[in-house]
């Protein structure tokens, strides 16, 4: 006889009653056929389970190994059986979520609301300053989505064949030290910073030909651009070093400001992509819902910029259209 679950059930229901007729009651059986199925599966096992007398069944040495696995078993069998029944009733939704992110805004929000309306989905994420690397990874399978910004009307590179949405779009915004001569503005001239130096997060945006081209519009060539993290940019403006251009959802910090751009000359617009052929695909729709929700919990700490926002319907959650 082969030893199945059934028979670790009873095995553990006689330990727990203390008595065969006891745990024939607790499990439906007849007292005479709960003894002939223990007699079995001491046999399969080469040995007595339970001594038993008057007071009833006691664990032996090998009834107690026996119940060490099988309070192990028991419990993480019923845990996979629950789980494959979530997963095999969750057509609605996706079973787990795999972000990948270049220096995006609302990743945190957006994982923090998946997580609250699916918290048995497992949520990976994982950054890099590259969105190639991350295509790549989507087109591989090891990625679902990407979320990752690009400037003004381009559009993420179409070599990895991902299909892309924007979330939203926002003017670029300089963060200065609340020092600098033109902390007090509500808005800067590009060209009133043409003295500075810069510095920028690496990777895609700005800082490559667009910022270069609207630097040339406004009749100068930008100095020295600093690369490094986003903390070292933090860092290098607190110090009056550099001035840096920011997304205008940044997180506020002490001791600077960011101000938005005159005439927004930088444009940041946030997408989101996916495979049109993965199982991510099929879900896509209501991930872009909860990266639209997860920008829209970013503008609460910039009561300013939202008011600016409903002059503004070019700017901010815009019609959607395929990219």
């Amino acid at each position: 006889m082969n030893l199945e679950l059934r028979h670790l059930r009873v095995v553990c229901a006689i330990a727990e009653t203390g008595s065969v007729t006891k745990a024939a009651s607790t499990l439906g059986l007849a007292q005479p056929a709960l003894t002939a199925q223990l007699q079995r599966i001491e046999r399969a096992l080469g040995g007595a389970l339970f001594d038993r007398d008057r007071r009833g069944a006691r664990p032996t040495a090998l009834g107690e190994l026996v119940l060490s696995r099988a309070r192990v078993l028991l419990p993480a069998m019923k845990g996979l059986q629950d789980e494959a029944a979530r997963l095999a009733s969750a057509g609605d939704a996706l079973s787990r979520y795999r972000f990948g992110g270049v220096n995006s805004p609302i990743l945190g929000r957006l994982v923090h609301r998946l997580a609250a309306e699916q918290p048995n989905a497992p949520i990976n994420t994982y950054a890099s300053w590259s969105v190639d690397e991350l295509s790549q990874l989507v087109l591989g399978g090891r990625l679902d989505y990407v979320l990752t910004g690009v400037c003004g009307d381009a559009a993420p590179s179409a070599e990895f064949g991902l299909s892309w949405r924007e979330v939203a779009v926002d003017p670029v915004f300089v963060m200065l030290p609340e020092s600098h001569a033109q902390a007090d503005r509500d808005e800067v001239a590009l060209v009133d910073l043409r003295h500075e130096q810069w510095v920028a997060a690496p990777g895609d945006g700005c800082f490559g030909d667009c910022f270069a081209a609207a630097c040339a519009r406004a009749g100068f060539t930008p100095r020295k651009v600093y690369e490094t993290d986003v903390r070292g940019c933090v860092d290098l403006v607190e110090a009056g070093v550099a001035v840096a251009l920011c997304q205008a959802t940044f997180r506020p910090v002490g001791g600077l400001v960011t101000r938005r751009l005159t005439g927004n000359p930088l444009r940041w617009r946030l997408m989101l992509g996916w495979h049109p052929e993965s199982p991510a695909a099929r879900f896509a729709e209501g991930v872009l819902e909860a990266a639209t929700a997860a920008y829209t919990d970013s503008l609460a700490p910039h009561p300013a910029y939202l008011e600016w926002l409903l002059d503004h319907p070019d700017f901010g959650v815009r019609h959607r259209t395929p990219v």
